[in-house]
């Protein structure tokens, strides 16, 4: 049975969107984000959108920034790490790469934690995990005398080699609650947030988490206050699962990167039905711009960065762009024009919103040119001020030497030239044709400049959602329980690895049952993936391999492993080397629940007919650059459909641009289908 009132929130850098969805229908919502208490909108927008108002609610899926906003503002938690004697500056240290090869005075980014909070104690392991010094208890409560007296809100541990054997790093969070000093989710260790080898990317990651545990506890806190009781609350991670709000107290940093994840997720899930599944999403919004390649499905990699900081966990490939409808276009020492990283935000926003907004921005160019209109942004409930947009790019066309509409049109192929070389980096870089793909465009710009962007990079078609505005929050609906489970082996390929990986694997499976059923998963919705981490011997990073699901039916004999890993390798690369051995670096087990998804039903696309669009059809306007655009209402156009470009398509939470040359049709799903006919 279909679950009733859930709802979806993604908090956005100008809206917030909602979708609930409750016995098989969808209703979305919208309205202005509030940056200074993000929940804000997101209680005001539940309670607006829910029959019954909150204390209907029965479950909360929600996409937050508020850990990526606290790392990059530098407004964590006052944060201490403590680690092995002799390694106080792990993290001052690091790898010594350099992040601009020529610069003669790079900047790095400073770490999280100040040097006079990194603390080292008297212990260290062997690489097996044998204890070479044992724990200095009497140096560690100096240690934590010293901590208190700081007023430390957050302690990160990293030791070496805890990942084998995590007993030094858990008698250490066994004092701290001994003495009472802070509760276990301030805690951080690194033998649990990243039990793998390389010592600068765990230090990194374990000192992420620790740093915005307390701040992302303090949110969901307030969240929860506000919710009903019986009311379940998940969070967004940023592979594209979902965890409850518990779990993510303890592993706040797996939100860190999942602002764009839904959007994925649920473009994916809806392409798919479609008949769609290799596919580039464009999701751009107020602020940025996400793209990212599904080959059949979402690709992850296996860590990324976040200001500069290594942040090893498996998150979804996606690359993200200051190009919004926000971004604000200006003109350079040279006299070029630029357009981002910078935005107008949500307040004061584009000059069109009438909120105070002074700068030129892309949504501002896009109503000069007549593609957003006055009377219908927003189903109409929010007006805008286009002659305001036209004087201040008047003002920047005078600078230019050109006219109003030459200036606009050059800021969007500004912003859209951006695009392409981000669309570039996730295509073309890892060796995929753009032209084999569907670009499916959403957020409350993307239909704008899908037609545009697709065009340059020759992509045949182009798919717009029913409610592409709203994706992020529609794909938390989706988003399945996803748990990362992961041991190190680190080791070359022997005839006993085979059987020590059943062994482990056995382990990691029972944990992660037990933990689904802690998030509400049934055992008949439990999913669980094993993946390998392999490399060549001496090579500095690895390939993963996938594995087969059940025990029973792992790889039995080393060769089995080394030809499935020399095969991907291959693919990858473009060669094998079948005579250099082969090292087993991570174990690592996906565990999915999957949850109940919005019930969403084919329409019969023969039913329409070919009827004329009368009741979709809402006459046709002249636009400054000469265009004469049709203009339809998307709430009115039957499965079916279809009809060619220039026109607009108006719905209440986007509007979509089907640019000269295109021709579209609505499919059994409602998704608008573009085509260029060129």
């Amino acid at each position: 049975m279909q679950e009733s009132h859930a709802v979806g929130v993604d908090i956005g850098g100008t809206f917030t969107d909602l979708v609930l969805s409750e016995d098989g229908r969808l209703t979305i919502h919208k309205l202005l984000s509030t940056p200074d208490n993000p929940a804000l909108a997101m209680l005001a927008g539940l309670e607006a959108i829910t029959p019954g108002g909150l204390a209907a609610l029965r479950r909360v899926s929600h996409g937050s920034t508020v850990a990526t906003n606290a790392i990059l503002e530098r407004k964590g938690a006052k944060t201490a790490l403590i680690t092995t004697q002799g390694f106080r500056d792990v993290l001052f240290i690091g790898r010594q790469n350099r992040p601009a090869l020529y610069a003669l005075q790079p900047q790095l980014p400073p770490p999280l934690i100040p040097r006079r909070w990194c603390y080292e104690v008297p212990e260290r392991l062997d690489y097996t995990g044998a204890v070479l010094t044992p724990l200095d208890l009497t140096a560690l409560d100096v240690v934590l005398d010293d901590i208190a007296a700081q007023g430390i809100e957050a302690v990160a541990v990293c030791f070496l080699y805890s990942y084998v054997n995590p007993a030094h790093e858990q008698a250490v969070q066994a004092r701290i609650l001994e003495r009472g000093l802070l509760a276990a989710e301030q805690i951080a260790l690194s033998s649990e947030v990243l039990p793998e080898f390389r010592e600068y990317e765990r230090a990194s990651t374990v000192a992420l988490d620790a740093y915005v545990r307390p701040v992302m506890s303090h949110y969901l806190h307030t969240l929860e206050e506000s919710l009903p009781r019986g009311c379940s609350l998940r969070m967004m991670k940023s592979d594209g699962g979902v965890m409850s709000a518990a779990r993510a107290r303890q592993q706040a940093v797996q939100t860190a990167l999942s602002g764009p994840a839904a959007g994925v997720i649920g473009a994916f899930h809806l392409a798919k039905l479609a008949g769609f599944d290799h596919i580039i999403t464009l999701d751009i919004g107020g602020t940025s711009t996400d793209v990212a390649l599904c080959p059949g499905v979402p690709a992850l990699r296996p860590e990324s960065e976040i200001d500069g900081l290594p942040l090893r966990i498996r998150l979804l490939d996606i690359e993200t762009i200051g190009a919004g409808g926000g971004s604000i276009a200006r003109l350079d020492a040279g006299g070029a024009l630029r357009v981002g990283p910078e935005s107008a935000g949500a307040d004061p926003g584009p000059i069109i919103y009438g909120r105070g907004g002074q700068q030129v921005t892309v949504s501002d160019a896009n109503a000069v040119l007549g593609r957003l209109d006055a009377q219908h942004f927003l189903g109409g409930h929010m007006m805008l001020d286009v002659d305001a947009a036209r004087g201040a790019i008047g003002e920047l066309a005078q600078r230019m030497g050109v006219n109003v509409e030459v200036a606009a049109a050059g800021v969007l192929q500004v912003a859209n030239v951006n695009i392409d070389r981000a669309l570039r980096r996730v295509s073309v870089a890892r060796g995929h044709d753009p032209r084999d793909f569907t670009l499916v465009a959403f957020g409350g710009a993307g239909p704008l400049h899908a037609c545009a962007v697709a065009e340059r990079l020759e992509i045949p078609r182009v798919l717009v959602p029913r409610y592409p505005g709203v994706l992020c929050a529609f794909g938390l609906l989706a988003a399945d329980v996803v748990l990362d489970y992961s041991r190190s082996l680190l080791g070359v390929m022997t005839d006993e690895t085979p059987t020590r990986l059943a062994s482990l694997l056995d382990g990691m499976i029972r944990q992660a049952r037990a933990d689904l059923l802690n998030e509400g998963i049934a055992e008949a919705d439990m999913v669980f993936t094993p993946l390998l981490d392999m490399r060549y011997q001496g090579q500095a990073y690895e390939l993963t391999i996938p594995l087969a699901a059940r025990r029973d039916t792992i790889y039995r004999v080393p060769t089995d492993l080394t030809s499935r890993f020399h095969e991907i390798h291959r693919r990858t690369y473009g060669h094998a080397m079948p005579q250099r051995a082969v090292e087993v670096v991570n174990l690592r087990l996906q565990a999915v629940g999957v949850v109940e998804k919005p019930i969403l039903e084919q329409e019969d696309v023969g039913a329409y007919g070919g009827t004329p669009l009368h009741d979709a059809f809402l006459g046709h306007k002249r636009t400054v650059d000469g265009q004469t655009l049709a203009l339809y209402d998307r709430e009115s156009l039957p499965p079916g459909a279809t009809f060619d470009g220039p026109a607009l398509v108006f719905q209440y939470d986007s509007t979509v641009y089907l640019a000269p040359g295109w021709s579209a049709q609505v499919d059994g799903y409602r998704n608008l289908v573009m085509r260029d006919e060129g």
